[in-house]
């Protein structure tokens, strides 16, 4: 450390000493803060710092960040500058295109989405009830479980962008709707959500940091998981067992029954984390919207004539919502991965190598949710969905001028490079099996994949 007249400067070197729990300093435009007990208390959660802690962490706090929030950094300041502090051109020109959206009030203005959302999802919700309640023919039945499933995509949005920006006019109503929309209507909890969503935008396709892609022992995206790395975020190894390599031998042909039925694991994971030891906020809140999800749901399908249709009705409704888990992963799998995280130099770089867009018409917007413009997204967090096609030129010029990767696929080659990928991987783990007699049958397999 050292001073240059008045003001007292820190190498990167220094500042990088300071990453972890306890001891935990960012940058943020040559400014060096210690939110060592901030990070408790982080509506973002501490991941998100520890993932970025010791380092300038400029571009990934505009992103997040509203312009409020920039007073309550002096409290959080050490005294010290960051030394030789400089900034890369396409940084330069990410700052300049948030700050153009802030004049625009682009943050601000959010269109009716939210209302229109609520609205779509308050009328399925009485169609589905009229349906299963009032109608008699197993038509009808499976009609309001696919309904079901619609409304439960519809739903997870309206959560996604409450966890995002403010999409009501206060605080509480915004947490409100969060819980009704994700908790209440869904089965799963906003609190999970934002716990794996804030780690995966902080460290996007990073092997051992974004929890999105660690999938053992179903999927591997990647053949480093085959030597069983870390994870950071759930602090254990990922093992690639005999049981994990058999599964991924054969995981581009078990990739759309697994997503039929993936919200089971997210009910899972719901469970184990607000039964945990972990801090979760609004702990009691959050179970008590689980608790209604599990007294309306398994009310509804009992009132369903047989075992059979109901079994129909749950399997068609988890199906139906399958397209959105199915989205989610075509956004990521087969984008660039890496291991470790993102450096502040870099945070913006790592955001456009390791998403996918899908390109479609702009009538399906609603059906997407906005997330088809995935870079956008992650690059604009906290603009509202009913913008990111506008900006969408303006990312992709951007990406051009910088020589960084923007793609942009349909539906339908989005799922075939996401099967590719897979089936790259897939046709790996099984090179590392042990060797056994093989059969035609055998060698059919692993040939054709």
């Amino acid at each position: 450390m050292e001073g240059q007249g008045q003001r007292k400067y820190i190498s990167a070197g220094e500042l990088k000493e300071h990453n972890k729990s306890g001891d935990l300093w960012i940058s943020i435009q040559g400014k060096v803060y210690d939110v060592s007990e901030w990070a408790k208390e982080h509506p973002g959660g501490e991941i998100p710092l520890l993932n970025l802690g010791g380092q300038d962490v400029t571009d990934a706090f505009i992103a997040y960040h509203p312009g409020t929030a920039w007073q309550y950094l002096d409290k959080l300041f050490t005294g010290y500058h960051l030394k030789d502090f400089e900034v890369s051109e396409a940084s330069k020109d990410y700052r300049r295109l948030v700050s153009e959206f802030a004049k625009a009030g682009m943050f601000e203005k959010k269109g009716h989405i939210a209302l229109f959302s609520l609205t779509s999802v308050a009328l399925m919700f009485l169609v589905v009830l009229y349906g299963v309640l009032r109608c008699h023919s197993v038509w009808a039945h499976l009609g309001s479980a696919m309904l079901l499933g619609l409304l439960w995509m519809q739903s997870a949005y309206v959560g996604h962008d409450s966890g995002h920006y403010q999409v009501m006019s206060s605080r509480g109503y915004n947490k409100l709707a969060q819980i009704v929309s994700g908790n209440c209507l869904t089965g799963i909890s906003i609190a999970w959500w934002k716990w794996t969503h804030n780690a995966h935008h902080i460290a996007c396709n990073s092997l051992d940091h974004d929890p999105d892609l660690q999938h053992i022992p179903v999927f591997a995206v990647s053949t480093r998981f085959f030597s069983s790395i870390t994870s950071s975020f759930y602090g254990r190894k990922l093992n690639f067992d005999p049981l994990a390599r058999f599964l991924i031998s054969y995981q581009h042909w078990t990739y759309y029954p697994v997503m039929i039925v993936a919200r089971v694991n997210l009910f899972i994971q719901t469970f184990l984390l607000l039964f945990s030891s972990r801090k979760v906020p609004d702990r009691a809140f959050n179970i008590a919207g689980i608790l209604v999800f599990w007294t309306w749901f398994p009310l509804l399908v009992s009132c369903l004539p047989n075992w059979p249709e109901r079994f129909m009705f749950v399997l068609t409704s988890f199906a139906v919502t399958s397209i959105q888990h199915v989205q989610f992963t075509l956004n990521h799998f087969s984008a660039n991965v890496y291991v470790g995280l993102p450096t502040g130099n870099d945070w913006f770089e790592k955001q456009t190598s390791g998403t996918i867009d899908i390109s479609c018409s702009s009538m399906m917007d609603w059906f997407f949710g906005g997330l088809q413009f995935q870079l956008e997204h992650h690059l604009f967090p906290r603009l509202p969905r009913c913008h990111l096609r506008k900006v969408s030129p303006l990312v992709r010029e951007l990406c051009k001028k910088h020589n960084l990767p923007y793609r942009s696929l349909s539906f339908l080659e989005a799922n075939k490079s996401t099967i590719r990928t897979l089936r790259t991987a897939a046709l790996q783990a099984r090179d590392l099996t042990n060797p056994a007699p093989k059969n035609l049958l055998w060698e059919a397999i692993n040939t054709h994949g």
